[in-house]
């Protein structure tokens, strides 16, 4: 079991008209990458739009989950990909829209659902296949990328695409690496 967060590094890239932050993070178990989820939720306020991205078995729903543990979701309740739903609603301190838009073919779907509506809400939400909203993508956003190094390590990489997620990712526990 995880008793600390996984190793954690930075790198700076240069996006106008700020300065970029991007984080690195090795995961070497599925603990470890819903510990470091939790710790991420204890910090989402509501209105964040964080966008998650990774293929089938990278951990996004781990991560998910320690999300929604972060936010506040009981422990007792199972936190799943709304693959088939498109989305799930948790609650916790405050709301977490957890969304799948795989079978979505664009944004006029989810102009349609009257998901949008959510983005700017009382809660946080949590969108994978962010890249079908288009024109619908929020300016202010986390994007996070999951990728699979082996049978239990991940990769995540942390992306703020805005000042807000920028200072986010400065307040992530001290114990992160940051060189």
């Amino acid at each position: 079991t995880a008793t600390s967060l996984p190793e954690l590094s930075q790198e700076s890239i240069s996006f106008a008209p700020w300065r970029v932050n991007s984080m690195r993070i090795i995961s070497k178990s599925p603990e470890a990458t819903e510990l470091f989820g939790f710790s991420l939720g204890q910090l989402l306020l509501p209105g964040d739009f964080v966008s998650l991205h990774g293929e089938l078995g990278a951990g996004k729903t781990k991560f998910a989950g320690g999300i929604a543990r972060g936010l506040g979701v009981a422990p007792n309740v199972p936190v799943t990909s709304p693959t088939y739903t498109l989305l799930n609603i948790y609650q916790g301190r405050i709301p977490l829209y957890h969304f799948d838009l795989y079978r979505l073919k664009g944004d006029d779907d989810v102009v349609d659902l009257g998901f949008t509506e959510y983005f700017s809400g009382s809660g946080v939400s949590l969108v994978e296949w962010a890249e079908r909203l288009k024109g619908e993508l929020p300016y202010g956003r986390l994007e996070i990328f999951l990728s699979y190094l082996d049978e239990t390590v991940r990769g995540i990489k942390l992306v703020p695409v805005s000042p807000r997620y920028e200072k986010l990712l400065e307040m992530l526990p001290s114990c992160a690496d940051k060189n």
